[in-house]
């Protein structure tokens, strides 16, 4: 949750980027157009946060993510309701971010720091001459991503009754300004092999299931997820300055292969208008901005 994703300098915009003044409230008809403003696509949601304090970690603040998903320590004890399962909230919004912002037991292999740092897949060294040749040599409609990449792929959900759409905005409405949010997270090695998984699998293409906005599908057989919670993502957020919004967190544990041919085919239909894979927030270790992992 980029958005869960703020935008980078120098990316499209993803879910959940914020860039304005942080003095409106967001009840009001004028902050609603400010938050709507900064939240943007791919990483859910946001609100500009208050500055953070230049001391060693924020203070007063719940949760933050993203993390080592394989350490269950934490001593952020900050209270706020869980959000429901993804059957029971309406999807609304898809993005990317490429190397992993978590780190867990199959996305370990560390990527270095900034924006364009975080995990890698553990298989990433492993891949063939022929699985990293690029059909598209570099210019196909998906930026930021080509065979060898580990990406990690957001699919943010809201408590509001919102359907699917652009940026993080559209996980809110007007009479809904304050949704509960959740995110399920998977992590990809991007390969050129058709036989791998097809990413327009998990897209959505207008399906409701008890009158909630879902995906086709959601990725399994990758471990059983890890439930905790957190905080947006995306690389405006440091440990120094916190995002304030209360997220649910659902990260599955190992890699999946998936084939760079459809993520380039998503790029040019999917409705959330999302042509680029977004940049990373570093991974939060201090244990008093961590919540414990039960």
């Amino acid at each position: 949750m980029n958005t869960l994703f703020p935008q980078s300098s120098d990316k499209r915009r993803p879910l959940g980027r914020i860039q304005t003044k942080r003095k409106r409230g967001v009840h009001s008809a004028s902050g609603r157009e400010n938050l709507k403003h900064h939240l943007s696509a791919a990483a859910l949601i946001a609100l500009l946060p208050a500055a953070g304090i230049a001391a060693d970690a924020c203070t007063g603040y719940g949760p933050q993510t993203p993390r080592d998903i394989s350490m269950k320590e934490g001593n952020n004890h900050r209270l706020f309701n869980m959000a429901p399962p993804p059957s029971q909230m309406n999807l609304c919004n898809i993005h990317t971010h490429t190397n992993a912002e978590h780190k867990g037991p199959g996305f370990s292999v560390s990527a270095g720091k900034g924006e364009d740092g975080g995990w890698k897949c553990n298989e990433s060294g492993e891949l063939n001459a022929a699985e990293l040749e690029d059909p598209f040599g570099g210019h196909g409609p998906f930026g930021g991503v080509k065979p060898g990449d580990t990406i990690e792929v957001h699919w943010v959900y809201s408590s509001c009754e919102v359907a699917p759409g652009e940026g993080l905005g559209s996980c809110m409405s007007e009479s809904c300004t304050n949704p509960q949010l959740r995110v399920e997270s998977q992590v990809f090695l991007v390969v050129n092999n058709r036989y791998a998984l097809d990413f327009r699998t998990y897209d959505f293409h207008g399906k409701q299931v008890d009158g909630y906005y879902q995906p086709d599908a959601l990725p399994t057989n990758t471990g059983t997820p890890v439930v905790f919670a957190g905080s947006t993502t995306g690389p405006k957020y440091t440990e120094q300055q916190c995002s304030p919004l209360q997220v649910t967190w659902s990260v599955r544990p190992t890699c999946a292969q998936v084939d760079i041919s459809s993520l380039h085919a998503w790029a040019e239909e999917n409705k959330f208008n999302e042509h680029h894979s977004h940049g990373v927030r570093q991974i939060v270790t201090n244990p008093d901005l961590l919540a414990p992992i039960n």
